[in-house]
């Protein structure tokens, strides 16, 4: 059925992570910082402004992992709905943390504009396809709370105008967010990694950290041969947190999330099934995320996984390509240019972590959506090492919680996936 594919990411055909030049590594240094994604980028450029010495450290080629292999959708999601949320944590912290990513999501086009970066974005919109009669009803509930709380200007579209939004029979209508947009993710990357560099912060590829140390004055890192003394360190390693930093490792579940890309489609095919070119995702537990590649020409789909998750190796896809054709049945047949999968990390509640313990400061947990999360905590670790209002998050002084019987194998997940399977099935 699919020939010539290429496994790896197809953002990567524009820009491909590599070693970056090797530097000297300081044995001094105000603050180091585990892990080069965009949390570690936004945290190091933040502090290199301000005035203090930054050593990024990276087990691999910085940007390899999630920022580079995601879907490009700039949602700034929580996986709670608001309900939940309030149930939870009461209505006034609630509506801080939800009001916190739409700042947080207005916060990243304000960057990407002051940076001038050329990472394609556009602010879309998102549709959110509703997969059974009473999702719709429950997103109807959630579209009358953001507008009453925070004037999004959320819409709903009844089943019978649906085709206006996206070419499928199978969603039960759905709700559309204008604030939510698109980009490039490795050109985003692109963007920051070079703003970084330039700002004197200094970016270590294939250089692992094996251990942390508490110090009279702060900190020693152990990295290869070399120990560097740092007054400050934030961690921001997500779903490639390793057993180096076991107490983080025990509180975050690497998720292996899947994404496939179309050969180019007909326009008129594209216009029907995409007319607005807007970013996708529907209710389903276990449903997908998906949108048309920035050129318009392509559908990128992304969802859960299958098999051993060995890194770098190809996993079964064929699962993915069936959901897509029955989403889309003009579909069946068509080409696939692309295939490739990453670690997405979840904590316990489902929510992205800014955390302080030991003195170490941790940027985390994002639960699939950190082209938002990612950048935004890592800003507001580096605003609590500088000091001022501008660190406070509704996301701080939480409890991280461990996940019981525990060590960093998520043994477990195979179960939890076919519960949420079965209850999509059923609606429930």
């Amino acid at each position: 059925m699919i020939k010539d594919i290429i496994y790896r990411p197809y953002w990567w055909d524009a820009w491909e992570p590599s070693l970056l030049a090797a530097e000297d590594v300081d044995r001094d240094c105000d603050v180091v910082i585990v892990g080069a994604g965009y949390a570690g980028l936004s945290a190091a450029l933040t502090l290199a402004r301000a005035g203090r010495s930054v050593q990024i450290f990276d087990a691999g080629i910085p940007g390899f992992g999630a920022s580079t292999r995601n879907g490009g959708i700039g949602s700034g999601n929580l996986r709670p709905s608001i309900p939940n949320l309030i149930k939870k944590f009461g209505p006034k912290r609630a509506t801080e943390m939800f009001g916190e990513s739409c700042v947080a999501r207005s916060d990243l086009i304000r960057f990407i504009d002051e940076e001038n970066i050329d990472c394609q974005f556009t602010l879309s919109g998102r549709f959110a396809g509703a997969c059974q009669p009473q999702h719709f009803v429950g997103l109807e509930r959630t579209t009358e709370l953001l507008n009453q709380n925070f004037s999004i200007g959320a819409t709903m579209v009844p089943k019978t105008d649906q085709h206006a939004e996206i070419g499928t029979e199978f969603y039960h209508g759905g709700m559309i967010r204008p604030d939510i947009g698109g980009l490039h993710p490795a050109l985003f990357y692109k963007g920051i990694l070079e703003r970084t560099l330039q700002s004197g912060a200094k970016v270590h590829g294939q250089r692992a950290v094996k251990g942390l140390r508490r110090t009279e004055t702060g900190f020693e890192v152990m990295t290869g041969s070399v120990t560097v003394c740092a007054r400050d360190v934030i961690v921001c390693t997500n779903g490639y947190t390793d057993k180096s930093i076991p107490w983080l490792r025990r509180r975050l579940v690497p998720v292996a999330s899947q994404i496939l890309v179309t050969k180019p489609l007909e326009p008129g095919l594209m216009a029907r099934l995409m007319p607005k070119r807007r970013m996708l995702t529907e209710t389903r537990l276990m449903g997908h995320y998906y949108r048309p590649t920035p050129d318009g020409k392509r559908i990128l789909f992304g969802g859960r996984t299958y098999g051993n998750h060995k890194r770098d190796q190809p996993i079964p896809y064929q699962h993915l390509y069936d959901d897509l054709v029955e989403l889309f049945p003009e579909l069946g047949g068509i080409g696939i240019s692309h295939v490739w999968w990453g670690f997405v990390a979840f904590t316990m509640d489902h929510l992205p972590q800014l955390a302080k313990r030991d003195g170490i400061y941790y940027a985390t947990g994002f639960a699939g959506s950190g082209t938002v999360w990612a950048r935004w905590f890592g800003l507001k670790a580096a605003y609590q090492i500088i000091g001022g209002k501008e660190g406070a998050s509704a996301f701080s002084d939480r409890i991280f919680k461990a996940v019981p019987f525990y060590e960093g194998r998520p043994w477990f997940l195979p179960a939890v996936q076919a519960w949420y399977s079965i209850r999509d099935k059923f609606g429930v």
